[in-house]
């Protein structure tokens, strides 16, 4: 595929164009593809650079070829929406030509929305939180992921803060996952009360860390692996090693720097199914 207008500047502050973001995006489709196949997708597209205005796109455009993967998922109302679904490389970067910066999934797949196979904590903080913090805290989250019977897995988000994953069996509902997270953010919380919160509203945070359990709900979504983001320095999402959090930084991949990684690693997530976990096994061991 041609890329349209591929010198359009899309990362004014780092020189960066929408040809370099379309190359990044083929470059890293090997890995990125397994996060991203059969789950809702939610865009953020800036199709003049992220400079301008931008918008989240969850359904996909009247324009969108016939070649893009669209299913029908429901909704807690009882009617349903559109969502694209990318399953091959052809289409991130058709998508990505439209100007697509940022990929956002579900926990669940299309075939199963309403059975995550993911679970989810976002670490949040304030500004001016060290990020020794922040590794220090998604450390907590996972050794109390262990206590439970899970997995955890971590990500830089590209922002501000870190993903702590597990993944799941599939089996059990999105309440008894959003309840599973909700009690493990509570627990973790409990640990450091005066610097870790699960208050929803902002001005009841102060100065701690929000551990975010929200992404657990139905359709909801976290940022994908391997994702750019939307922010000057055009960090990407990062799959890590926990033995590589010592010296991470949340935003520490940049464009460039993430093809070179990916040129002599292999992606750390890239077994993540075969540590999935029960969400019910989990929650009576927490009880």
């Amino acid at each position: 595929m041609k890329t349209s207008h591929p010198d359009k500047v899309f990362y004014p502050e780092d020189g960066l164009t929408k040809g370099d973001v379309v190359e990044y995006y083929r470059a890293v489709a090997d890995v990125m593809l397994p996060h991203l196949r059969g789950r809702p997708l939610t865009l953020r597209r800036f199709p003049d650079g992220i400079g301008k205005p931008g918008w989240f796109q969850k359904h996909p455009g009247e324009h969108f070829p016939d070649s893009i993967r669209v299913e029908r998922v429901p909704r807690r109302d009882g009617g349903t929406d559109d969502y694209v679904v990318c399953e091959d490389a052809a289409t991130l970067e058709y998508l990505a030509n439209q100007g697509t910066v940022e990929f956002h999934v579900w926990l669940s797949t299309v075939d199963a929305p309403e059975r995550p196979d993911r679970l989810v904590l976002d670490l949040d903080p304030p500004d001016g939180t060290p990020v020794a913090e922040l590794r220090a805290v998604a450390r907590r989250i996972r050794d109390h992921y262990e206590r439970a019977g899970l997995t955890a897995f971590v990500q830089a988000t590209g922002g501000r803060g870190f993903h702590v994953l597990a993944p799941l069996d599939a089996k059990s509902d999105t309440e008894v996952v959003l309840e599973l997270s909700r009690a493990l953010a509570d627990r973790v919380a409990g640990d450091a009360p005066d610097r870790l919160t699960t208050a929803q509203r902002k001005d009841k945070r102060g100065d701690r860390i929000f551990l975010d359990a929200n992404r657990n709900g139905y359709a909801q979504t976290f940022v994908a692996p391997y994702s750019l983001r939307a922010r000057p320095g055009a960090a990407a999402a990062t799959p890590l090693d926990w033995r590589e959090l010592g010296k991470a930084d949340p935003a520490g991949w940049g464009l460039r720097k993430e093809k070179q990684r990916l040129a002599r690693k292999q992606d750390p997530w890239r077994e993540l199914d075969e540590h999935a976990g029960s969400a019910e096994a989990a929650l009576k061991q927490l009880s």
